[in-house]
C-alpha cells in the first residue's frame, strides 16, 4: 500500500460517530426550528377564511337562510372548535359557546326572515382549539 493512501482511509467507527453527530445535529436544529414556526403560525386568522366558508354555506341568492345555521359548523376547520351566530330581529346559534380568546369574524349579512322580508343582520363566527 503507497504511503498517501494510507492516510486518506478512514476508520468505519470514526466515520459512523461523525454522520451520528451530524444527524444528531440536524434533528435538533429541526425541532427548535418547528418548536418556533407553530409559536409564530398559532396568530394566523383562522376566523375569516372560516366565515367566508359558513356564509357561502348559509346564502342562497345573497340572502341568509338563518334555518342553515345548524349546517355551518360543518365549515369550522378539523381540530377547531365554532360558534355560528346570526342576528336579526332574532338570534340564530350553533356551536358550543365560545372563549373569550376565541378567534372572531363579523360580517354584515341580509337575513331571510320570512317570505319577502329581508332585514340586515350581523353575522359572527368563533374559532378556537
Amino acid at each position: 500500500m503507497s504511503r498517501s493512501s494510507a492516510r486518506a482511509a478512514t476508520e468505519p467507527l470514526a466515520a459512523l460517530v461523525a454522520v451520528f453527530a451530524v444527524t444528531a445535529g440536524l434533528a435538533l436544529y429541526a425541532g427548535t426550528l418547528d418548536e418556533t414556526l407553530a409559536g409564530v403560525g398559532g396568530d394566523r386568522d383562522v376566523a375569516g377564511p372560516t366565515a367566508d366558508a359558513v356564509e357561502r354555506r348559509v346564502t342562497s341568492g345573497g340572502v341568509v337562510d338563518p334555518e342553515r345555521v345548524p349546517d355551518a359548523l360543518a365549515a369550522v376547520p378539523s381540530g377547531y372548535e365554532g360558534n355560528v351566530t346570526l342576528r336579526a330581529e332574532r338570534q340564530w346559534s350553533a356551536g358550543p359557546t365560545p372563549p373569550a380568546t376565541a378567534d372572531t369574524d363579523n360580517r354584515t349579512v341580509s337575513v331571510a326572515l320570512g317570505p319577502a322580508t329581508v332585514r340586515r343582520g350581523r353575522l359572527r363566527v368563533a374559532v378556537w382549539r
